[in-house]
């Protein structure tokens, strides 16, 4: 939070917004201007109002393996329950869990991204860091 403000953008006046708001509405992490996706889940290259380069920001594919471990516990658990409850054909699993699981791990994936690099952005993460400290 001691992070020194960009002078000549207006929208920089309050504090920096949540990592969670961040993530849920898509804002720049430093300014709060919305614009932080380009897609639906890629990030734009920097934002519009105050100049942050979003592709400095190493997210890489942590968010995904998580969201794959975590959603694929869920629909286990929940297509095994099913199993167990009412015994439906094989094709009933397949049409019911293959595109929920793919909507949930695509839907929650934008979430995810931002929230990951808005935290990398408030806590000044970046690579080589730790081996700067030692050396």
């Amino acid at each position: 939070m001691g992070r020194r403000r960009h002078e000549t953008c207006p929208m920089l006046a309050g504090p920096p917004p949540a990592p969670l708001a961040v993530a849920l509405r898509g804002l720049c992490p430093r300014c709060g201007a919305r614009g932080l996706f380009q897609g639906l889940a890629s990030f734009a290259s920097r934002c519009r109002a105050c100049g942050l380069d979003f592709a400095a920001f190493n997210v890489g594919d942590g968010p995904a393996a998580f969201l794959i471990l975590i959603v694929g516990g869920v629909i286990t658990g929940l297509a095994i329950a099913l199993e167990l409850s009412a015994s439906p054909p094989f094709w009933v699993h397949v049409l019911l869990w293959v595109p929920l699981a793919a909507i949930a791990v695509i839907g929650s994936l934008r979430v995810a991204k931002g929230l990951l690099l808005a935290l990398e952005y408030r806590q000044s993460a970046r690579e080589g860091r730790i081996a700067e400290r030692e050396g």
